[in-house]
């Protein structure tokens, strides 16, 4: 096997995957707000392990999230 093709060697570069970017930040909002569901249940034992910004950290997740499903939204059309 070799490592360096010539130019003239090479096969074409394959298309680019199309992919779906609004389910994939959809889903990772999900993700962020069960999580902040979990956080806010849980928000007495988790300050009293100390990780009580695990809530914060959620929502800023969630936040980004939604901004990013945003955008994702305003560049399709």
């Amino acid at each position: 096997m070799r490592f360096w093709l010539k130019d003239s060697e090479r096969r074409p570069d394959p298309l680019p995957a199309r992919a779906n970017a609004r389910k994939a930040v959809a889903a990772g909002s999900a993700g962020w707000l069960a999580m902040l569901v979990l956080a806010v249940v849980f928000r007495a034992e988790l300050n009293d392990a100390g990780l009580g910004w695990w809530l914060w950290c959620a929502v800023i997740g969630l936040g980004l999230g939604l901004c990013g499903l945003g955008f994702v939204l305003l560049r399709r059309h």
